[in-house]
């Protein structure tokens, strides 16, 4: 049994994961990015111990998937869409806390959710793959002749910061026209309300209204989707991959952001392996990233790291 935390830029997520990825408790909570350190900290332990009062079982170690960029692997965290945590100690204050003598693995949630799909979900049998979340961010983890792809810092895959717009709005990490920043959920819901979206401004709200046919909520999704899918399209030429795999809040919109995706995807490949690579969403739901923090664990201890 393994304790999963996955921090997001929307929401906390904890639970007890078997090794097949099954889940026997858990609990959500919207994460609160601009308070303190410190009180996002105090959110975690009580979200955690929500869950361990919960139930009876007992965990023998402890897995985490945080945005990043991080410290790898050492778990010094600085979440963009998290201004709270910026070179937070995660992974100390989880061992500390929580795993004590057991074995505890962190990588970016994203990561997470990849070695999750090419585990238990829509990644089963593929060895090149792109696992991405789109939500409050945009991130992504590799799979390439399978095994999991970590860069020089342990931060390969921040697909979200390729530019897909050479002239497109500054983003929170300092490049400009990067794909979070156009298709993040808030980037979304701001562009919307700028093209004349006057309801409810959520991104789930804007993506009912895409699918009602509202002008504004379709043009926003269709810029999202395109940003994405041309971002995708160079990834795909770069690495020669066979599947991406897409979850995260923003691609539970359904076909208002994979049409206008696939749409940019089919423009801009034009080498005929870049065109086989499959683009589809992801098959573990909203709790993924409790069983992608679980996956790090096994993936870790297949490698003989932990």
């Amino acid at each position: 049994m393994i304790l999963g935390l996955d921090v997001g830029g929307t929401k906390l997520a904890a639970g007890l994961v078997r090794a097949d990825g099954s889940l026997i408790a858990h609990e959500m909570r919207p994460t609160i990015a601009n308070g303190t350190a410190e009180a996002l900290w105090e959110d975690v332990e009580d979200l955690i111990d929500t869950v361990l009062r919960s139930t009876d079982h007992d965990y023998d170690a402890v897995g985490i998937g945080c945005g990043g960029p991080m410290v790898w692997p050492n778990g010094r965290v600085s979440p963009v869409n998290i201004p709270a945590w910026r070179d937070y100690p995660l992974k100390e204050q989880m061992r500390q806390r929580f795993a004590g003598d057991r074995p505890i693995a962190i990588h970016n949630d994203a990561v997470a959710l990849a070695l999750a799909e090419h585990r238990w979900g829509a990644g089963r049998g593929t060895e090149n793959m792109l696992g991405m979340v789109v939500s409050t961010g945009v991130g992504g983890g590799l799979i390439l002749n399978g095994r999991r792809i970590d860069g020089h810092s342990g931060n390969a895959g921040h697909v979200g910061h390729i530019v897909a717009e050479h002239d497109g709005p500054v983003c929170n990490c300092g490049g400009r026209g990067c794909v979070e920043r156009i298709a993040r959920g808030p980037s979304i819901v701001a562009h919307a309300v700028e093209l004349g979206w006057s309801g409810e401004q959520t991104g789930r709200a804007v993506a009912e209204g895409a699918r009602a046919g509202d002008d504004a909520a379709v043009r926003a999704f269709a810029r999202a989707g395109r940003a994405v899918g041309i971002a995708i399209a160079s990834i795909a030429a770069a690495l020669d991959l066979e599947l991406v795999v897409i979850g995260g809040g923003i691609a539970q919109s359904g076909e208002v952001f994979f049409a206008p995706l696939l749409e940019a995807f089919d423009e801009y490949a034009g080498m005929a392996f870049v065109r086989q690579c499959q683009i589809i969403p992801a098959q573990l739901g909203y709790l993924a990233g409790i069983s992608g923090a679980a996956a790090v664990v096994l993936d870790e201890r297949e490698r003989g790291a932990i």
